[in-house]
C-alpha cells in the first residue's frame, strides 16, 4: 500500500512522518482492498488539521477529517475515525449477500 504525507502552511517533521506512516500501514488490516492512504497535515492558528484520504477498489473513498491542539491528536482522531468507516464498509460488503446475518431484521 502506498502511504503520501504532506503538509500546507507547515513542515512536517520526520518522526510525525514516520508516525503516520506506520499507523497508516495498519489500514489493510480493517479493509484488505485499500490500495493508497494520504495524509495531509495543515495548521490553523493554534489548531492543527489533519485530513486522512483512503483509495479502495472499485473507487472506493474514505474520507476522515478531525482538528486539535497537537497534530498527533488529530491524526489519531482521523486515524480512529477512518477505522470505524473501514470495518462498516467490510461488513456492509460481507454481509451484502445475506441479509440479516449481522443480526438486523430482514433475513432467514
Amino acid at each position: 500500500m502506498q502511504v503520501t504525507v504532506s503538509a500546507r502552511h507547515m513542515e512536517v517533521s520526520q518522526k510525525l512522518r514516520e508516525y503516520a506512516e506506520e499507523k497508516a500501514q495498519k489500514f489493510p488490516h480493517f479493509y484488505d482492498r485499500v490500495l493508497s492512504a494520504e495524509i495531509v497535515f495543515d495548521v490553523e492558528g493554534l489548531n492543527h488539521r489533519c485530513d486522512i484520504i483512503v483509495r479502495g477498489d472499485h473507487h472506493t473513498t474514505f474520507v476522515a477529517k478531525e482538528e486539535h491542539e497537537n497534530p498527533y491528536a488529530a491524526f489519531d482522531a482521523a486515524e480512529k475515525d477512518l477505522e470505524r468507516q473501514l470495518n462498516r464498509h467490510k461488513e456492509r460488503h460481507r454481509n451484502r449477500k445475506h441479509p440479516g446475518m449481522d443480526g438486523t431484521p430482514g433475513g432467514a
